[in-house]
């Protein structure tokens, strides 16, 4: 499925730095403790600014729903639907959610409650998307 290239503005470049190193961050503000994704200007517990900072993860998560596209709207995606759109709970911080098509699993047959790890996919000049694949013992 091809990916769109993300466009990092002055709030999300940290993140996609990091991405491009194969490492998954999230903002964590040091007056509270609260770990929050996607960034922000201020944090969204106490409301301070200057008190944010960016921490890595595991890159480890749980799979806790799923819905199946069926008519995209994006071109791209036409060829490839219908595709799995898995939400992912981050294990440092279950609030924290990303998403995935998880690559290689069928269609409607995510299973949730499983864990996963997140890699990284090369697009262009450098830029990497984390994606999530499925942990097998």
């Amino acid at each position: 499925m091809p990916r769109p290239v993300p466009a990092p503005d002055p709030l999300s470049k940290p993140f996609w730095d990091a991405c491009a190193q194969g490492k998954l961050m999230v903002q964590k503000c040091t007056m509270c403790d609260r770990k929050q994704f996607p960034p922000e200007a201020t944090c969204r517990n106490c409301g301070w600014a200057f008190n944010l900072t960016w921490i890595p993860t595991s890159g480890r998560g749980t799979i806790v729903g799923y819905s199946v596209t069926y008519d995209t709207r994006i071109n791209a995606w036409v060829p490839d639907q219908p595709f799995n759109n898995a939400v992912i709970a981050l294990e440092e911080d279950p609030a924290i959610k990303f998403h995935s098509n998880l690559p290689g699993v069928k269609v409607n047959e995510v299973p949730v409650g499983a864990k996963v790890e997140v890699y990284f996919l090369d697009l262009e000049d450098g830029i990497k998307l984390p994606e999530w694949k499925l942990v097998h013992h």
